[in-house]
């Protein structure tokens, strides 16, 4: 049983200023001395960095179709830990989706899941008496779902939200704020940058995030949102745990800690760019997690045995990237020392030759260009061999959002393959590269499986996960040569022949890029 004050702030459609109202909330608790916590509904990784930023703790993601819906509330319950309150902010509008099923991964079935009320935030700015009629809709259409409170955005004078808000007293809901229209601008750096100005905490970022607490502060009653926040009941069940969730997934023990391994994850000093919960389960498998800034870290850290890189980094930083060149020198070294590298989202194109020209590390015989189109969506994938990450016919549900189109598009022996695409991403001796990202606690058997291939082979036997061993995958997979040696050039070579050429935004792809997946099975 969990006892914590929660909200969903939601919206009827995107750009109404959610993100700005749930960030500005969090901040105003912060600077009001109230412990408080940030939740995005989806698999977003920029909205989700700038609620931790406000928050002053990580922000987390809680998205049903990567983790499965039975494990919102417990993850929620773990994240929330230590708050007074949390704000989970919502995606697209109220009774939206990316898969065409709210019922499923809509934010209203994650308020439904927390049974927590949703503040609703309204673009106002060409609405009269008319909002009263929209709201009403979005109170009565989901039984199981509670609106309590509505804030104005945009407001275009003192007459016009006195009419706004008789229209909506007439209805009996409530109004806990009003911003005039310039009251809240869109103040935080473009989205292009991605949750990079969060990991370097810059002054951008902190300065931004500061105004819009202000803003909030002076704008809303804080003290009726927290009463609303309170009204949220107790949520039955026990909080998610990295341990038990790798005890419950493979009945394995963690590794010994003189045997504990260090594996280096993408990330800067105040985000990762992968969810919170891949290095909570990699320390709980018995890794040693060091964070690394593939931006401005120049070596890996002392020791590292592994490397994972999450969806999370932005392709618009490819510049430097590239730029990092002892840094790519070293990744090519860990990859020909045979060291397992997960690589996700842009970590694909790192790893290959040259990404719109520019040299990359050259562990991967791929070369990737930008694109104008964005292809975007959730894919369900099957592992078509073993590798460090999981046993060949592993299903896992991901996201992928890039506009990279990597040539070849999947290398001899591919990362994934899903129904209506082809093949992709490259498995080659322990580097696993693709550009859809996974939510961990959907599968928290990939952090031992990634801990054991890290392991030296003295140190203990890899242990058998889904049937198949979880130690190195190069003798299986019969690599071809290795990419580059550690030098300031670092050399492409082939690292494996192309299973085709297929660019990202074949048929297939748009077809599935927004159309509904099967959720995997828990």
């Amino acid at each position: 049983m969990t006892t914590q004050s929660r909200l969903v702030v939601s919206a009827p459609s995107s750009g109404h200023g959610k993100t700005a109202i749930a960030v500005g909330l969090l901040a105003a608790c912060a600077a009001r001395g109230v412990p408080a916590a940030g939740f995005k509904v989806g698999p977003d990784h920029t909205d989700a960095a700038y609620l931790g930023l406000a928050a002053g703790r990580p922000g987390r993601n809680l998205d049903p179709r990567l983790v499965g819906a039975h494990r919102i509330a417990p993850l929620f319950a773990h994240g929330a830990a230590g708050s007074q309150v949390a704000v989970i902010e919502g995606a697209m509008g109220l009774f939206d989706s990316l898969t065409g099923q709210p019922e499923i991964d809509g934010t209203a079935a994650v308020a439904a899941a927390l049974r927590a009320p949703v503040l609703l935030v309204v673009d106002v700015a060409a609405m009269g008496h008319s909002l009263a009629a929209l709201v009403h809709g979005f109170r009565m259409f989901d039984e199981m779902v509670h609106l309590g409170g509505v804030v104005l955005n945009r407001v275009a004078s003192p007459r016009h939200e006195e009419m706004l808000r008789t229209a909506l007293d007439d209805i009996g809901m409530p109004v806990l704020g009003a911003l005039r229209r310039g009251d809240l601008p869109a103040v935080l750096p473009a989205r292009a940058q991605g949750p990079v100005p969060v990991a370097h905490r810059t002054v951008e970022a902190v300065r931004a995030v500061r105004r819009l607490g202000e803003t909030v502060a002076e704008s809303l009653d804080l003290d009726r949102i927290m009463a609303l926040a309170n009204t949220a009941p107790a949520l039955p069940g026990a909080p998610w745990s990295p341990a038990d969730a790798l005890a419950e997934a493979t009945g394995e023990p963690p590794v010994p800690p003189e045997h504990r391994p260090v594996i280096a994850l993408a990330g800067g000093p105040g985000a990762p760019y992968t969810y919170v919960e891949t290095a909570e389960l990699l320390s709980a498998a018995g890794a040693d997690v060091a964070v690394i800034d593939p931006l401005r870290d120049e070596t890996l850290p002392p020791g590292t045995r592994a490397l994972m890189i999450g969806a999370g980094l932005p392709e618009e930083y490819a510049e430097e990237l590239s730029a990092n060149r002892r840094l790519c020198a070293a990744v090519a070294q860990l990859a020909h020392d045979g060291g397992p590298i997960i690589a996700e989202g842009v970590g694909l194109p790192w790893l290959g030759r040259d990404f719109d020209g520019r040299p990359m590390c050259g562990v991967l015989d791929a070369s990737a260009t930008t694109a104008a189109q964005t292809v975007a969506g959730y894919r369900e994938a099957t592992a078509p061999a073993p590798s460090a990450l999981a046993p060949a016919g592993a299903r896992i549900t991901g996201y992928k959002q890039h506009r990279a189109i990597v040539t070849p598009r999947a290398g001899q022996v591919p990362a994934w393959t899903w129904s209506g695409g082809h093949p992709e991403g490259f498995i080659w001796r322990q580097v696993h590269a693709s550009q859809l990202g996974l939510h961990w606690a959907g599968a928290p058997e990939i952090a031992r499986r990634v801990v054991a291939a890290a392991l030296p082979p003295v140190a203990v036997a890899a242990p058998m996960i889904g049937g198949s061993p979880a130690g190195p995958a190069g003798a299986q997979m019969s690599p071809g040569p290795m990419g580059a040696g550690p030098s300031s050039a670092v050399p492409a070579q082939p690292a494996a022949s192309a299973a085709g050429t297929s660019p990202d935004n074949d048929p297939g792809e748009a077809t599935l890029s927004l159309s509904a997946v099967t959720p995997t099975n828990p």
